[in-house]
């Protein structure tokens, strides 16, 4: 994929919004705790493409860790992003 273009890889699955009028006409529900994904691959290819952010990236990491070492990692790195 060309720099540029993951915006538009990513929008049917990550950029799809709840509609609340929608859900409650079909359901009779309002949507709670509804969650995104985007794919690690089109992040990265943006993230790259931003210089500021860019040079910030850390490198990989290779090596063999335990696992509570993986998880307190992926706590530390676990943000909330709200989008309005």
């Amino acid at each position: 994929m060309r720099r540029g273009t993951w915006w538009a890889s990513c929008r049917p699955r990550c950029l799809r919004t709840a509609s609340n009028a929608a859900a409650l006409a079909a359901s009779g529900a309002l949507p709670e705790n509804v969650n995104y994904a985007v794919k690690s691959s089109f992040l990265l290819s943006f993230l790259e493409s931003v210089p500021d952010v860019s040079a910030k990236l850390k490198s990989p990491n290779t090596k063999e860790e335990k696992f509570e070492d993986v998880v307190k990692l992926a706590q530390d790195a676990a943000v909330l992003v709200l989008v309005y």
